[in-house]
């Protein structure tokens, strides 16, 4: 039991649970903490080399079965998410897209010829998967996308972008939703395909440590089976966000619990007026606000990740969590940053870095204010989207 497990919370979790979270805890600890400051301040990830790393101890899509996946707990992945997004947030978003958005989205959709073709080789990581829904001026409304396919004899013409895609600049593979006449649908678009580019979008003040892109389709061919043939309708996407938003109800703990634990080692070791900081009773009731908060954000991702193990979690629980904990998240980045002082703001500690990430989280894969909706919708059976 650590200083911060105030609730002794580590008996709760299976024995394989600990075992596949120390085992992450210790390849962020060796192949990611030493380095992700560095890839921070220079905008930049070794996104390939990390994703064959997260590939060899099967990571990758751990939460799916067969095709060469884990099929481990939704708890265990969890688990994963949250020690990866302790050293980033950014290297977590690597992972989380891979799995819960591009390989699930072909794994739960695909037909069986995309699942042999992608999942095996997405699952080693020698294959990077991206995901694209979010559009220049669709993010938190995707009903309304602008991108476009339509028949052409028996091929598809995709036409349209995407934007603030994750992984884009080096995926393999693109799972893009488009609206046909019949709705809205996935395809499953090699990169390498005539029409389709990728731009990388720098300048970026958060998420450093990832890869970013916009995506140009411009009257792309692509055969029939190009189509995922069991997504039908704008369901499909949004089942594949749900997935993904678990894992980052987990990961906001593990950055949280980073600035906690970085901040708690700082305020007892430092003096101020002939006595450390966590000697003084303002900087003690913040850091009992803090750990409190923590403990409860752990509570509400293992709860739902439980419920999701029993088949049983639905898209609102998933919002709850999502809005709790990075919300909680980010209060508790910034309180930390002020114990901190001027060594708040410096790369030399995470603090900082951890803020400004999630600050993307706050808003990706649904708002704070989209989450109180969904929410809102049910506790009220009425739609406040319109």
């Amino acid at each position: 039991m650590t200083a911060l497990d105030l609730l002794d919370l580590d008996p709760s979790l299976t024995e394989e649970e600990r075992q596949i979270r120390d085992v992450v805890r210790r390849l962020v600890d060796d192949r990611v903490r030493p380095h992700v400051a560095d890839w921070y301040e220079e905008g930049r990830v070794p996104a390939r080399e990390l994703a064959r790393e997260f590939g060899k101890l099967g990571l990758l899509g751990m939460h799916l079965s067969g095709y060469g996946c884990a099929g481990a707990s939704a708890v265990a992945y969890g688990l994963a998410c949250q020690e990866l997004e302790a050293a980033d947030s950014g290297v977590r978003s690597l992972m989380s897209v891979q799995g819960s958005l591009a390989m699930y989205a072909i794994w739960r959709y695909g037909s069986e010829e995309q699942k042999q073709r992608w999942l095996p080789p997405m699952a080693t990581g020698e294959a990077i998967g991206c995901f694209g829904l979010t559009e220049p001026d669709h993010g938190s409304d995707p009903g309304s996308m602008a991108t476009r396919a339509r028949r052409d004899g028996d091929d598809w013409m995709l036409t349209g972008g995407k934007m603030w895609i994750t992984n884009a600049p080096i995926a393999d593979v693109a799972v893009i939703w488009a609206r046909t006449d019949d709705g809205v649908r996935g395809f499953a678009v090699p990169m390498d395909t005539p029409g389709v580019t990728a731009r990388e979008i720098r300048r970026k003040m958060s998420l450093r440590a990832s890869l970013t892109g916009e995506i140009s389709l411009d009257d792309v061919r692509l055969p029939a089976a190009a189509q995922l043939p069991e997504a039908v309708g704008l369901k499909a996407p949004l089942s594949c966000l749900t997935e993904a938003r678990h894992g980052i109800v987990w990961g906001a703990v593990g950055a949280a619990r980073d600035c906690l634990e970085t901040t708690l080692a700082y305020a007892t070791t430092r003096t101020q007026f002939g006595r450390p900081l966590a000697g003084f009773q303002l900087t003690q009731a913040k850091l009992a606000d803090m750990a409190v908060e923590l403990v409860k954000a752990q509570l509400l991702a293992l709860h739902l990740g439980r419920l999701a193990d029993a088949g049983r979690l639905r898209p609102d629980q998933v919002s709850v969590g999502k809005l709790n904990n990075v919300r909680e998240a980010l209060a508790i980045a910034r309180q930390c940053r002020t114990i901190l002082g001027a060594n708040g703001v410096s790369g030399e500690y995470p603090v900082l870095r951890h803020a400004n990430n999630l600050e993307s989280v706050l808003t990706y894969e649904g708002t704070s204010e989209i989450h109180q909706l969904i929410v809102g919708q049910r506790l009220t059976g009425l739609s406040a989207f319109a």
